[in-house]
């Protein structure tokens, strides 16, 4: 069977975790900070793991 190409883009927003979880970073932490409260900003500062529902989508276009 022929090698699997990673997609691109998924490959810079996404990674797997040992226990095969995919791992995403939070949006709406680039821009205007000035109109973010503090607290918003500490949320929005750690990961977050992906759905479930959009698991298996991801999953295919990162198979490594």
């Amino acid at each position: 069977m022929p090698k699997l190409k990673t997609h691109s883009a998924s490959k810079k927003r996404f990674k797997k975790t040992k226990s095969g979880k995919i791992k995403r970073s939070k949006a709406y932490k680039r821009h205007h900070a000035w109109a973010k409260t503090p607290k918003q900003g500490q949320q929005l500062r750690g990961g977050a793991y992906l759905a479930p529902c959009d698991e298996a989508n991801v999953a295919r276009l990162i198979p490594y």
